[in-house]
């Protein structure tokens, strides 16, 4: 794709009239498309793969950051975890048929809600080459057309997965519009893609915080915010170690993207040093790095100290951060601060203090006693496939699945009442 001579405004404009007519497709036409596609990510995984290994030595050559070239990096097991996302959503009732009562009723007449597309959704991601199929696979779905902004470091791989993405588009006889990737060296593409908000009904970064800052900035069509990482976990004077640990050890097993890492554990200053010593040196036995508030580093002059940033930044590698508060309300307080507030976590056996942090702490997800890892691919007949999560209050929270991708239509029917 010669990107010099791209016009982006043509695409963003072909994506919506392509939009128009794939809301009027019915579920197996959409569902076609999705197996299609799995087929060919079957068929075409060596020349991904093959692309995916020209990006890590370009990026390995242009001192691409570790995190990101473990996120570029492509197995044969990621892609085969995409495919049977694209299979399972082929096999999932179709969201767009889904009707609900009306919130309201006008005399005499008939009111109900219809689940439709959004039109339009704008996906701005760095590096998970694969992420593109999941997100097509959510928007094919859904019935919104997608615009795809990948980062530069993946752009082979990229590029193959583009292409695939519209020949199945183009096998399954829908408009080649709804599938618009941009050229990812284009440098004022971001910003003239997310100012179209005439045309773009949602865009949806993933990356680095600052990655998602930047698209947040500079929008003028809604934002999806998405987070990862810096999430924190309170350790309860009644909570035992091996929960902790379990806990601590399975969050950071969401490979390659640390969406729900723990990062940050708060313990009460009751907890014995002996715990604390138990559970450190499993943690670096793991690979882990410990670091402390000034309190524990004064008593555990090992640790390296935590600078003040650092509460509310993620570290998105395994290093995890351990303060000391005076009780659940301290705990509370400070991760309504200091959390990203997507993910945050309990150890307790107490049912009061669960009581207190499911209610209080401002978060999209809180775990009680249960590890918050995740994972795009349900793993079981029927569950549901995410992309993300949102630690946003404003157009929806939490995990980014089908339903986030549909709004509802209000549909009133009468006999001529005024």
């Amino acid at each position: 794709m010669d990107s010099s001579r791209f016009d982006l405004v043509a695409a963003v404009h072909r994506a919506h009239r392509a939009s128009l007519l794939l809301a009027r497709t019915r579920g197996n036409e959409r569902n076609r498309v999705l197996t299609i596609l799995a087929q060919m990510l079957k068929e075409q995984q060596n020349l991904i793969l093959e692309a995916n290994t020209l990006d890590l030595e370009t990026s390995r050559d242009m001192a691409v950051p570790n995190t990101v070239i473990g996120w570029l990096k492509l197995t044969p097991e990621r892609l085969q975890n995409s495919m049977q996302i694209l299979q399972h959503l082929a096999e999932m009732p179709d969201p767009l048929e889904r009707i609900t009562d009306s919130f309201y009723q006008v005399d005499q007449c008939q009111i109900y809600c219809q689940q439709v597309p959004l039109g339009v959704v704008a996906f701005i991601y760095e590096a998970f080459p694969e992420l593109a199929l999941v997100a097509a696979g959510l928007c094919i779905k859904t019935g919104n057309s997608l615009i795809l902004r990948g980062g530069s470091e993946a752009s082979q791989a990229n590029n193959v997965i583009a292409q695939m993405l519209q020949s199945a588009i183009e096998e399954a006889d829908l408009p080649r519009g709804c599938l618009e990737p941009l050229p990812s060296d284009q440098g004022a593409s971001i910003k003239d893609l997310v100012s179209q908000d005439k045309y773009v009904n949602l865009v949806i970064p993933y990356g680095r915080p600052s990655l998602v800052q930047h698209v947040v900035q500079q929008s003028t069509a809604p934002v999806l915010r998405s987070a990862m990482g810096n999430c924190y976990l309170y350790w309860s004077p009644s909570g035992s170690v091996e929960a902790v640990r379990a806990i601590i050890l399975a969050s950071h097993r969401s490979e390659p993207d640390p969406v729900n890492a723990v990062e940050k554990v708060l313990i009460h200053r009751n907890q014995k040093p002996s715990s604390l010593v138990i559970l450190w040196n499993s943690l670096r036995e793991k690979g882990f790095e410990i670091r402390g508030d000034a309190e524990l580093v004064a008593e555990f002059p090992d640790l390296r100290l935590v600078e003040e940033a650092e509460w509310k930044q993620p570290y998105l590698h395994q290093v995890v951060a351990f303060k000391a508060v005076d009780s659940i309300e301290s705990a509370i307080a400070w991760i309504n601060v200091y959390s990203s507030g997507h993910a945050d976590c309990l150890v307790t056996e107490s049912y009061q203090e669960s009581r207190s942090f499911a209610l209080e702490v401002n978060s999209a997800s809180t775990y009680i006693n249960a590890s918050p890892r995740f994972s795009r691919n349900p793993g079981r007949k029927g569950g549901p496939v995410f992309l993300g999560m949102s630690n946003q209050k404003g157009y929806r929270r939490g995990l980014i699945g089908l339903q986030t991708l549909t709004t509802a239509k209000n549909i009133i029917q009468g006999e001529g009442q005024l």
